[in-house]
């Protein structure tokens, strides 16, 4: 057995989000796609580790501890003295929420491939990218690709997010590099919102034909935002619908979903009640400010997944 269920790779940052629109009021949390993945995936028990750099600065040493203290093994995280650890603003409007970066140069955008030789990318069974694990940089990209390449050949699996971030790269740039990527991928994990860029696509079942199309071999779950999400084996799709909550901050709710559901996986569930669960996980986090404080713990998860199956509350 792996020693490891995920692995995650990319950047993480120190997080200011506006709790009150339109005032200069921000609560400091934790960010970062994969790591947000990485922390909902160990709140729910699975075994997790995470290969990034961080500035050599007190942001470095929080997330740092932070992973700690949600028990993600560091081992293959190296403090750069040379770079500081990135930050990022979420503002709310009437138009949703808005991301503001000071992530140039980050210590993360620095990764080279020569990081990854602590051994964990030989113990996990998933290794989790992200398409701003390959846009921070060119030496990121180069370092998420042998990242992949050194997890295949161990036998292990690759789960990838899309987020598509069409300020870190041209979107020809993002369209083939995230199909290169997404053609070895065992998980693909496209939302609606960035693949309408890639495809011009509107509709989900052109989308993951386009999808299917560009090479995917593995499972694809299309990510819906509220209105759940499709599974596509390659065999059938099914329609998984999404949970009703009381939203106010939708920060990071994608990488909930994404961590849950390879939690889920590792721990036996078929894909639809894998997903089923990771939905219900991606909506309870949008109930409070931020990416990483509201990520459910599993008695929150199962007791709204039992309230569902009991009807209408």
């Amino acid at each position: 057995m792996a020693d490891f269920d995920i692995v995650g790779l990319g950047e993480a940052l120190i997080e200011f989000n506006q709790t009150r629109r339109g005032e200069p009021q921000y609560l400091q949390g934790y960010g970062g796609d994969t790591s947000n993945a990485v922390i909902a995936a160990a709140r729910q028990g699975a075994r997790c580790a995470y290969l990034t750099r961080v500035g050599g600065d007190a942001f470095g040493e929080q997330i740092l501890q932070l992973w700690r203290t949600e028990g993600v093994d560091t081992s293959g995280v190296r403090v750069d003295e040379q770079a500081h650890t990135g930050v990022y603003f979420v503002q709310h409007g009437a138009d949703g929420h808005v991301f503001s970066y000071l992530r140039r140069d980050s210590a993360a955008s620095r990764m080279q491939p020569a990081d990854l030789d602590s051994g964990l990318l030989e113990r996990t069974r998933y290794l989790h990218v992200s398409g701003i694990s390959l846009a921070i940089s060119a030496s990121a990209c180069d370092t998420a690709f042998a990242a992949i390449e050194r997890t295949r050949g161990a036998g292990g699996q690759l789960s990838l997010d899309s987020n598509l971030r069409l300020r870190l790269w041209p979107v020809a740039r993002a369209r083939a590099i995230l199909r290169e990527a997404l053609s070895m991928a065992d998980l693909f994990l496209p939302s609606m919102d960035d693949l309408r860029h890639l495809t011009g696509h509107t509709d989900p079942d052109r989308t993951l034909d386009w999808i299917r199309a560009a090479g995917a071999p593995g499972v694809v779950v299309l990510k819906l935002g509220k209105d759940g999400a499709i599974v596509d084996d390659g065999r059938e799709r099914r329609v998984v619908p999404g949970v009703a909550v009381q939203a106010v901050d939708a920060t990071g709710a994608g990488d909930c979903f994404a961590g849950n559901l390879l939690a889920r996986r590792c721990a036996g569930d078929d894909w639809l009640a894998a997903v089923r669960y990771a939905n219900t996980a991606a909506a309870l986090s949008t109930t409070g400010y931020g990416a990483v404080d509201p990520l459910p713990r599993p008695a929150a998860v199962q007791a709204r997944l039992h309230a569902g199956q009991a009807g209408p509350a």
